[in-house]
């Protein structure tokens, strides 16, 4: 499976900015990022249904997760933009009952204060 990440930039702080992960397929799909010298952490997840999400407690009110399976992607629209959310994010999918098995390549998010 083949993921391909959209949507990074550079963005001045409050901003806004909306990743987008083109995934074929039924898959659970998750936002992931990695901080300079930092691990990498979950930021956001949802079902291939999407009635099921997850939110890392640093962005929740912030990001929303979205998906249009007729579209085949998934959608990150993070608003309010901090500059520690500034990361390398990245995107997996998870067949059903499965970990986070495919990834795409990262995308550079960059928040300016």
């Amino acid at each position: 499976v083949q993921l391909q990440a959209s949507g990074g930039g550079l963005v001045q702080a409050g901003g806004s900015l909306m990743l987008s992960c083109h995934a074929p397929g039924r898959y659970g799909m998750g936002w992931f990022r990695q901080p300079p010298g930092k691990e990498r952490e979950r930021v956001a997840s949802i079902s291939w249904i999407g009635t099921v999400t997850y939110y890392a407690d640093s962005v929740k009110g912030r990001f929303t997760i979205s998906r249009d399976n007729a579209k085949n992607t998934a959608y990150l629209q993070m608003n309010s933009l901090k500059p520690e959310d500034t990361a390398v994010y990245s995107c997996a999918a998870a067949s059903f009952g499965h970990d986070f098995e495919y990834w795409g390549q990262g995308t550079q998010v960059t928040v300016s204060s």
